[in-house]
């Protein structure tokens, strides 16, 4: 008796399924044994890449708490590639659509930022200008579009995800306050790191990725929100490595 592909995966990934029936091993003897050893080989490999990817919402929830949830996102979403650094893209999804964390809202957007980091790492790599590439004429500056690095990367949220990952990664760092923000994660060597972005600055980024001059972007943000720091935004971009091309589009007089 032969074995479907579709029933050996549905087993594979579900302790709580039989072992096919007429599995057999290189002996041709009943593989029930060797299959449910592979089975938790399996389960025990994809639960420590959760852990791996989503350490911080393994320290909100505790170790043990991610070991049930990763079993239960197992089920549900399969991986989809032989490549781990691609498994639990439908994490932040399943988060949200969980009624018993519901409590917890920002949740979601913390695997969110997880997420945005490891792609930053696995993302092309870009040339970043000089700073004083900038240093040029205010109006020159004005005119100028950016390029920005393929790592580079913006979440907006409601809650204060920042602050939140930070208190769980790193020592002293001071407890979250209630509020919304925005981040920024750049690249600037081999490593991805998160910052925190003034108001607007998610905005003025966004149009900067839609092609929009320094100058148009800025007047657009300001507009909306008039507190908008451009120069502590610039500065992120720069020192993060995160722009990799200026060029000054002059109007022909």
């Amino acid at each position: 008796m032969s074995v479907s592909q579709t029933s050996f995966h549905s087993a594979l990934l579900d302790a709580s399924r039989p072992v096919p029936d007429g599995l057999q091993d290189a002996n041709a003897a009943p593989a029930g044994r060797r299959f449910s050893v592979y089975r938790n080989n399996v389960a025990v490999s994809l639960t420590e890449a959760m852990h791996q990817a989503f350490p911080v919402i393994t320290k909100l929830l505790g170790p043990q708490n991610m070991d049930g949830l990763a079993g239960i996102f197992l089920r549900q979403h399969p991986p989809s590639s032989p490549l781990m650094m691609f498994y639990g893209e439908d994490f932040p999804g399943f988060l949200a659509g969980m009624e018993q964390l519901s409590h917890l809202g920002y949740l979601a957007d913390i695997a969110r930022l997880e997420l945005a980091l490891r792609r930053a790492y696995h993302a092309a790599d870009g040339h970043p200008i000089e700073p004083d590439a900038l240093a040029i004429a205010p109006e020159d500056l004005m005119a100028a579009k950016l390029t920005l690095a393929p790592a580079v990367q913006v979440l907006r949220s409601d809650w204060p995800i920042f602050a939140i990952w930070q208190y769980n990664s790193q020592a002293d760092a001071p407890k979250p306050q209630a509020g919304a923000q925005d981040v920024l994660i750049t690249r600037p060597e081999y490593d991805p790191a998160p910052h925190l972005l003034p108001a607007g600055g998610a905005d003025w980024i966004a149009r900067i990725q839609d092609g929009q001059t320094i100058g148009a972007a800025f007047e657009a943000t300001a507009a909306e929100t008039p507190e908008f720091d451009l120069g502590t935004t610039l500065a992120l971009l720069l020192q993060g490595g995160a722009i990799t091309s200026v060029t000054i589009e002059r109007l022909d007089t």
